[in-house]
């Protein structure tokens, strides 16, 4: 078929056989004009002599003349279809590499527009248009432009690839349902194709999701990216002004001390300086004392040495002081330094209790609203209504033994549980004669004796017999505190592996656990010394009739 571009109402210029302009039109003797060629091959292969388009017949073959004016007129159509064409080629953009090229074009490719599943060939503008205009050719299937459209065949039977075999989860052809695929649930490709759009879709979805989370995160990330360098600013202005002041106070203390000595050494050699003066005087009498008498000692005149010797009272020699008992001691600086240092001690304990002061002010944002939670109660205990307050009962309950509660101890952890961050809270233990709290993993023991450490889930604190103080780490530590802490605030750093205790009123750090290993939630812990039923603990229990108190925290 030779290439041409024109427009639908340019139809009867186009052979109704071969679908292209007429080449060499005929008429036959109804009037309807064919290609030469054409009509000829079609009366060969068939047994009747009919028109292609009005099916009339004839009873011998009709002589076929040359319709010599509808000839000039394909001729002068042909040429000014072959000028259209020329002129819409230079229009179109030629093949790049990536790009589908026009199967039909010769010499250079132009850019395919279209390829047709039925064809089988990809079509450039000028060559697609019969696929839009002519009737038959409307009906084909165009999509835009692939590559290997024999891909889209069925290898096995030469077939459009135009079903879905949904059982083998293959492209199928009609011939493979009737035969390999015959029982099979076979759809329309079509059919597959939009309910594999709206799978898609839902992944798409799901993947955006999952882009707008990761996305999300990496906000988290930069902001606490953001936050750790302002509090590391903020530890390193805090630091370098504490350890300021600490090294103003050492470098005070120092010139204070120097000065202290140097003043002992300068009272030394004054009252040194002012006995050789006074030393010195003396010298300077008796040295002339014993120029004169020697000089009257060389005197030969009797009269005048005897009157001399009565003048001057030589029995009686120069008053002198005695000494005897003169001396100078060495000043003393025994003791000199240890005063500097301890009053040294005392300004960092005071800076110390500043910058306790200011980091416990620190953690109390971190304040959460902890409540007893009465699942995990010992039968012992009492809880207030508001999950504040708990104390020994006079008698145990009858509870259900379910596996949250503790059985041996008379302990409850708080309903609320943390997995990350930070968080702080305050327990009022005024009276209290025996108690232990800090935080427990969610594993913990609640049946058996529990052995209270980190490595069995405890990271606590507690007062054993109204009067020592102890942390229970790898081994018991007894803590050395100035006073009795009436309240108890417990910070954690769970990512830092910190667990820290406050004496809130005093303001002053109890005890640090660090470099602790988290896995699991952990929970708050509370528990007021042991249970057994002895008369000892039971006389003990109801001298301790003290409430612990989960208070509120004032942030200043």
């Amino acid at each position: 078929m030779a290439a041409a571009n024109y427009l639908q109402s340019e139809d009867q210029f186009l052979c109704s056989i071969c679908l292209d302009v007429f080449s060499d039109p005929v008429s036959t003797p109804c009037g309807h004009n064919f290609c030469k060629n054409c009509i000829t091959e079609h009366w060969n292969t068939n047994d009747q002599y009919l028109c292609p388009l009005c099916k009339e017949r004839f009873t011998r073959r009709p002589n076929l003349r040359v319709n010599t004016l509808f000839s000039e007129m394909v001729s002068q159509f042909r040429q000014s279809a072959q000028q259209k064409a020329s002129s819409s080629r230079s229009e179109q953009q030629v093949s790049k590499p990536g790009e589908v090229p026009c199967d039909v074009c010769t010499g250079t490719k132009l850019k395919a527009l279209k390829s047709c599943l039925v064809c089988l060939v990809s079509y450039c503008e000028t060559h697609l248009e019969p696929h839009l205009t002519m009737p038959g050719l409307k009906r084909h299937q165009l999509i835009d432009p692939v590559e290997n459209l024999e891909g889209r065949m069925c290898t096995e039977h030469d077939k459009p690839l135009e079903l879905f075999c949904k059982t083998d989860q293959t492209c199928v052809c009609m011939l493979c349902t009737v035969l390999d695929h015959k029982t099979h649930d076979v759809v329309p490709l079509k059919e597959e194709y939009e309910g594999k759009k709206v799978e898609l879709g839902k992944t798409e979805a799901e993947i955006q999701q999952m882009i707008q989370k990761r996305r999300l995160k990496i906000q988290e990330i930069k902001q606490s990216v953001d936050l750790s360098e302002e509090d590391a600013d903020r530890e390193i202005a805090e630091g370098v002004q504490v350890f300021t002041s600490l090294k103003e106070s050492v470098e005070r203390g120092l010139n204070e001390l120097i000065n202290t000595i140097k003043e002992k050494q300068k009272t030394t050699e004054k009252q040194a300086e002012a006995f050789i003066t006074e030393l010195e005087q003396e010298i300077s009498e008796l040295m002339k004392r014993s120029t004169e008498v020697e000089q009257l000692s060389r005197s030969e005149d009797h009269l005048h040495l005897l009157q001399r010797v009565q003048s001057l009272n030589i029995q009686q020699p120069p008053a002198t002081k005695d000494w005897t008992e003169v001396s100078i001691r060495p000043s003393s600086y025994e003791g000199t330094v240890v005063k500097a240092v301890v009053q040294l001690e005392e300004t960092l304990s005071k800076e110390m209790k500043k910058l306790v002061e200011v980091e416990l002010k620190r953690v109390q944002r971190y304040a959460v609203d902890v409540t007893l939670d009465p699942d995990t109660a010992h039968p012992n205990l009492i809880l207030s209504d508001d999950g504040k307050q708990v104390n020994h009962g006079d008698v145990m309950k009858n509870l259900p033994d379910n596996p949250e509660r503790f059985s041996n101890h008379p302990c409850v952890l708080g309903k609320q549980s943390f997995s990350s961050g930070r968080f702080y809270f305050e327990v009022q233990v005024k009276g209290k004669t025996r108690w232990s709290l800090g935080v427990a993993r969610e594993s913990i023991d609640r049946k058996g004796d529990i052995t209270p450490s980190p490595q069995n889930g405890l990271w606590i604190i507690g007062l054993i017999n109204g009067n020592m103080f102890i942390a229970l780490g790898d081994r018991v530590i007894i803590l050395s505190l100035e006073s009795p802490p009436q309240k108890v605030g417990v910070f954690v750093r769970y990512d830092e592996g910190l667990v820290s205790f406050y004496d809130v009123d005093a303001a002053a750090l109890i005890y640090s656990f660090t470099g602790c290993s988290f896995t699991e939630k952990l929970f708050p812990y509370f528990c007021l010394g042991p249970s057994d039923d002895d008369d000892e603990e039971e006389e003990e229990e109801e001298e301790d009739s003290a409430t612990l108190i989960i208070s509120p925290v004032r942030v200043n």
